[in-house]
């Protein structure tokens, strides 16, 4: 009975865990390069467990190709969360097509072209990681930032690895033959397992902590305007309450740069944008849950947050509290002051 190849379950795993990262993560552009890649990232699974698991050499001329597709797909989703548009996307199928080409006609050059490839793909996401922290991923959904910006950061890992380990593999077989490239590929999806496995697994430092906000840094009159302009833009068609709005969707929106945008906030108010947004939104549950009776729930949703965790922390980070036992001394202190107005 044949077994489920190991490569096949790495790419399967991998695509989950990428999946999960960028759930909810709305930008048209991003999502259909995500969706190739992960289709893809799945079919080099099993490219390469029946190529080296089962002995199907009928698909030897097809992986490379396919690997190389892999890079520029990953880069070209991640980079299109970022506030400013790419020009001319399609170059980036000129590696897969040279690398069809040495297939066909100058063999010895696939290796070396698929390790500047992995390489400088890896390299490239990397560096765009660290650009400008969660700024980057400006078109995902505030909640979503952080996630979109760790698997970005643990994709362009996997890339490096990938390219260190393929040159590797390629400088040992060179040296003592083929025999062992099974048991090396086996190990390389193992690492990539766990690499996976400590990715889905690990705390989410991108989530704010409920602990006291940073001072707020030296701020000039410009980004006290830039404020103002950022938060009529919230009041405006009451944009705060959206549960998609995205720092490019609220830039827009202000008709200012994302960049920019999220340095004025950071700067007036030591908030980021993330914590800046859900200010509001809290100050407006404070509201709901003082003069109405909608449920928490209700009033989480109304609001513009999507899971109770997050508006609970959120909602401790600003007022101290949980928003029951808000509404319950907010009720009180209500029905004291009307007592004294009465007495």
């Amino acid at each position: 009975m044949l077994s489920v190849p190991l490569p096949f379950l790495a790419g399967l795993v991998f695509a989950l865990t990428l999946y999960r990262g960028l759930k909810g993560v709305d930008a048209p552009g991003s999502r259909r390069y995500f969706f190739a890649f992960l289709i893809l990232y799945a079919l080099q699974g099993v490219i390469v467990g029946l190529h080296f698991g089962y002995g199907f050499k009928a698909l030897a001329p097809v992986q490379p190709v396919t690997a190389a597709l892999m890079p520029p797909l990953a880069f070209l989703a991640f980079r299109a969360l970022m506030d400013e548009r790419l020009d001319r996307p399609w170059l980036h199928i000129l590696p897969s097509l040279v690398v069809a080409a040495a297939v066909g006609f100058l063999r010895v050059l696939v290796d070396p072209l698929l390790l500047a490839i992995f390489f400088g793909y890896g390299v490239a996401l990397w560096r765009l990681t660290l650009s400008g922290g969660t700024d980057v991923m400006a078109e995902a959904s505030l909640p979503r930032m952080g996630p979109a910006l760790r698997a970005a950061r643990l994709t362009a890992g996997l890339m490096l690895f990938f390219a260190a380990s393929d040159a590797s593999l390629a400088v040992y077989t060179a040296i003592y033959g083929s025999g062992d490239v099974p048991l090396a590929v086996t190990m390389m999806n193992l690492t990539v397992i766990a690499a996976v496995i400590v990715y889905y697994f690990a705390p989410d430092f991108s989530s704010p902590k409920p602990t006291a906000v940073s001072p707020a840094l030296k701020s000039t009159e410009e980004d006290k305007a830039t404020l103002s302009l950022v938060e009529a833009a919230l009041e405006e068609g009451e944009l705060y309450r959206s549960e998609d709005l995205s720092l490019a969707r609220l830039a827009r929106k202000a008709r200012l740069p994302a960049r920019e945008v999220s340095a004025a906030i950071n700067r007036v108010t030591g908030l980021n944008v993330s914590q800046f947004v859900n200010d509001r939104r809290v100050a407006e549950a404070c509201r709901l849950l003082r003069e109405t009776e909608r449920t928490v729930i209700q009033i989480m949703l109304d609001v513009g947050f999507s899971t109770k965790s997050n508006f609970n922390r959120e909602f401790r980070r600003v007022t101290g509290t949980n928003p029951k036992q808000w509404r319950a001394e907010a009720r009180t202190a209500q029905d004291a002051g009307a007592r004294k107005i009465s007495a």
